[in-house]
C-alpha cells in the first residue's frame, strides 16, 4: 500500500513538473517571438532604411512612439479586428500579434477619436507598458510620443498622453469609435487625467493582467 501511495506521489509530481516546464517553455515561446528593436530599422524616415525597402505589409497605417518606453511599433489596419490579434506586420502568424488601429476608424487618424489594440506582454513589449500610466506621475514624466501616418511618412504629428484608466471591454463609448461621448466618460472614470484641449484623441487599449473583460486604457492628444 505505501509503495502504491508513494508511487501516486512521484506521478503527480512528475506531472507538475512538466506542466511547470510546458508553462516555462510558452512564456519564452512568446516573448522571443515577440517583435525586436530591430523592427524600428523601417520606421519611416530613418536612413538606415528607405520606406520602401521595408518588409512590413501595406495594412501598415502608422507608426507610434510613446517617448522612454518600448512603445515604438508600426500600427496595422486590416478589414476586422481579428487579423492583427496573431499577425505580425510582416504578415505572419504570431502569438504576440501586431499594434493595430480599429477597422472602424479612418486610416488617416482623421477621426476625432481613434483606437489603437495590442497584446499585453511581459516586459513591457507591445502595450505591456501601458500599466504603468495608471500612476499620475509615470504619465506626467512619460506624456510625450510621435504618430507618423504612412508607410512614408505623409503626415507627423506630436502626441501628449493626458489620461488613463482601466474599463470594461463592453463599455462601448470606448471600444466603439462614433458612438458615446468619449471626452465625458473619460473625465468621469479616469484615474489620472489632464485639461481638456479639444484636440482629436487616440486611445490604446490592452488587456489587464489576469483578467479577460478589463482594458488597461491610456488616451493621447492628437497634436
Amino acid at each position: 500500500m505505501n509503495i502504491l501511495y508513494e508511487r501516486l506521489v512521484m506521478i503527480v509530481l512528475v506531472l507538475v513538473l512538466l506542466v511547470v516546464m510546458w508553462c516555462m517553455y510558452d512564456n519564452y515561446y512568446v516573448y522571443s517571438h515577440t517583435l525586436s528593436n530591430d523592427i524600428s530599422k523601417f520606421k519611416p524616415g530613418q536612413t538606415d532604411a528607405a520606406p520602401e525597402d521595408s518588409p512590413i505589409s501595406d495594412d501598415m497605417v502608422a507608426w507610434i512612439t510613446i517617448d522612454g518606453t518600448n512603445i515604438d511599433y508600426p500600427v496595422m489596419q486590416g478589414t476586422d479586428n481579428v487579423k492583427y490579434l496573431n499577425t505580425d506586420p510582416f504578415g505572419k502568424y504570431s502569438l504576440s500579434g501586431s499594434i493595430f488601429l480599429d477597422s472602424r476608424n479612418a486610416p488617416d487618424f482623421s477621426d476625432d477619436y481613434s483606437l489603437i489594440y495590442g497584446h499585453h506582454m511581459e516586459y513591457g513589449k507591445m502595450f505591456g507598458a501601458l500599466d504603468d500610466f495608471l500612476d499620475s506621475s509615470y504619465l506626467n514624466s512619460h506624456s510625450s510620443g510621435t504618430l507618423i501616418i504612412g508607410k512614408n511618412a505623409e503626415k507627423t504629428y506630436g502626441l501628449t498622453v493626458f489620461a488613463s484608466m482601466r474599463a470594461s471591454a463592453k463599455d462601448e463609448a470606448v471600444f466603439d469609435p462614433g458612438k458615446g461621448d468619449i471626452r465625458q466618460f473619460i473625465k468621469e472614470h479616469c484615474e489620472t487625467y489632464m485639461a481638456d484641449t479639444g484636440q482629436r484623441i487616440l486611445a490604446l487599449s490592452t488587456c489587464a493582467e489576469g483578467d479577460s473583460v478589463t482594458r488597461t486604457l491610456v488616451f493621447c492628444y492628437i497634436d
